[in-house]
């Protein structure tokens, strides 16, 4: 694509966003409460995480966190494939020990504090 001629010399206008001196909105107070401890674990300590499709995935436990309005949770965690590592977020009853053997054994959330060393 050459860019000769008009579309060259065509310049861009940055049209500013907001007015000079304008006050910035203060944030919202937080209503979600973030426990880097939770059933016995620690941000950084491995679990599995059930019913998804990807096998191969390793996963690493890093908040639980709980909405005081309306008192849901979920269980933070980061990881995934080889080569993409993504924080997701999960119900807590599908949040498991690694190696735990899924087959008749609690989720995390419902046995917890569970010794995972």
């Amino acid at each position: 694509m050459d860019l000769t001629g008009r579309a060259a010399r065509r310049k861009v206008r940055v049209v500013p966003t907001r007015r000079a001196g304008a006050r910035r909105p203060e944030p919202a107070p937080s209503k979600l409460r973030r426990a880097e401890t939770w059933a016995g674990l620690r941000s950084g300590d491995p679990v599995e995480v059930v019913g998804l499709r990807q096998r191969s995935a390793a996963w690493t436990f890093v908040a639980h966190v709980t909405n005081s309005d309306t008192g849901e949770a979920w269980v933070e965690v980061v990881g995934g494939v080889k080569g993409d590592r993504r924080v997701r977020s999960f119900d807590p009853s599908r949040i498991f020990a690694p190696g735990a053997g899924k087959a008749g054994r609690l989720s995390l959330a419902e046995e917890p504090q569970l010794p995972l060393g």
